[in-house]
């Protein structure tokens, strides 16, 4: 049987062998992995690089397939850390000679709801949401012959924001105004917005009242190969 004294002293070694193990690591990049990066520079485990949380137990594909229109909310507010999830999403999207020429104006003023829901045929719904999202476009991003490709870049977002807002358990739905004139003119006029700038869509989001089933879309005769005949 060891002695005591002697005990102590290799308990007293391990301690300190192990407050100096854990010292190192702090020093050497607990500090930037606690905060989200990895020593190395990388993200830390469950962050992205884009500072979205790392892909869990369900995957992307079921989150495509499954996303469906909402347009009835429950009488719950969205909080701010999970609009910046879904604008983080929305601005990880590809855009033509990477210009990023969309604008996200977060709107969730009850009165401009309101006046979506007035104005826009298709965006009653907005009424009812906590908050909707403008996915704009400002021109003076895309000079050249590259401001012809604003409309795809802010679908792309658009639909990242779409999909980003599905997979927390929110329910949003895209309702046009561009190309429309009059719809146009109207979100400018609510929102102040300048020439410069277009609104793509309203998309208001919340929390699901209720969930349609998703639509079985895959049609094998929307496919061609190697050219129009099949």
């Amino acid at each position: 049987m060891q002695p005591p004294m002697k005990t102590s002293k290799t308990l007293f070694f391990l301690l300190g062998a192990l407050l100096a193990a854990l010292l190192t690591w702090w020093l050497a990049g607990g500090k930037q992995a606690a905060a989200g990066t990895s020593a190395v520079g990388m993200p830390a485990a469950g962050i992205s690089a884009a500072g979205l949380p790392a892909a869990g137990e369900r995957s992307a594909l079921d989150v495509i397939a499954t996303r469906t229109s909402v347009r009835a909310y429950r009488d719950c507010p969205v909080g701010a850390d999970t609009v910046e999830l879904l604008l983080r999403a929305a601005m990880a999207a590809p855009s033509a000679m990477n210009r990023q020429p969309w604008v996200f104006v977060v709107v969730d003023d009850k009165a401009l709801l309101q006046k979506f829901a007035d104005s826009l045929q298709y965006a009653k719904m907005a009424a009812s949401a906590p908050l909707a999202v403008v996915v704009c476009a400002d021109l003076t991003r895309n000079p050249g012959a590259s401001g012809d490709w604003w409309v795809m870049d802010a679908s792309a977002a658009s639909e990242n924001l779409l999909l980003a807002a599905h997979a927390v358990g929110l329910g949003a739905v895209w309702t046009g105004v561009y190309p429309r004139s009059e719809r146009v003119k109207a979100v400018r006029t609510i929102l102040g917005l300048p020439e410069s700038v277009v609104p793509l869509n309203v998309i208001p989001i919340g929390y699901p009242a209720q969930t349609p089933e998703p639509k079985q879309k895959w049609n094998p005769g929307n496919i061609r190969r190697n050219g129009w005949t099949r």
